[in-house]
């Protein structure tokens, strides 16, 4: 009997199976630890105190000279992708046309400057107890095994009260061999991670939210 045979035969015997697509699972295994994070993640108990305060959500994309691209029409996918997880979970916030109608470009652009006055002003101006920051970040590198370019794309999101106090952040990246085009990536990346970044979220957010008191003028929510 061949030694291929008898080696098959063996392996029958004793139960043994040949790995086919080693690839697969653990592409299985990932999946299956995201889904028990986001599982977890989203059991943190939060007050419904804390579920009713505003939160606003902006978008901007980093260039390579550091400067940040921030016109919210220009990000309507990545934010509904965010928005739309977030109110399902039962939080309170804006919707693009309200955000875009009564927020000036220029206090965002300055917010993503870190101006700490534009935060506030803005956050006053909606009525809004948290800020929620997505930041989109590239970087151009070369493959050293393949020898070829690839980009390497990041989404980072930062959630803070209107005094600039931290209380939530989460983020995702990914590596890729195709295409310049960075929004695209960054949505194609955010749609896969989506569940896990905005449960990480919440479950900061329901741990660590202590709104600072509505500035004089501002509306509570």
């Amino acid at each position: 009997m061949p030694v291929v045979v008898l080696l098959a035969h063996h392996a029958a015997a004793q139960g043994f199976k040949f790995e086919q697509n080693p690839g697969a699972d653990r592409a299985t295994a990932e999946a299956a630890a995201r889904e028990q994070r986001v599982r977890q993640n989203l059991s943190t108990p939060c007050r419904q105190s804390i579920k009713n305060k505003k939160i606003m959500l902006v978008i901007g994309e980093q260039q390579t000279n550091g400067n940040v691209l921030a016109q919210q029409q220009n990000y309507g996918p990545h934010f509904e992708a965010i928005n739309a997880r977030l109110r399902a979970l039962g939080l309170k916030t804006y919707t693009a046309e309200e955000i875009r109608k009564q927020i000036a470009q220029a206090e965002i652009d300055a917010y993503f400057r870190n101006d700490p006055d534009a935060a506030l002003s803005a956050s006053r101006r909606l009525g809004a107890s948290f800020i929620l920051r997505g930041l989109i970040t590239a970087q151009a590198t070369v493959n050293p095994v393949m020898r070829i370019n690839q980009v390497s794309v990041g989404m980072g999101f930062t959630l803070a009260s209107a005094n600039g106090r931290t209380v939530a952040d989460a983020n995702a990246a990914a590596a890729s061999y195709a295409g310049p085009d960075v929004r695209a990536m960054a949505l194609a990346l955010l749609n896969e991670h989506a569940d896990e970044v905005v449960s990480k979220l919440y479950s900061d957010y329901c741990r660590n939210a202590q709104p600072a008191a509505p500035a004089k003028g501002m509306q509570a929510q």
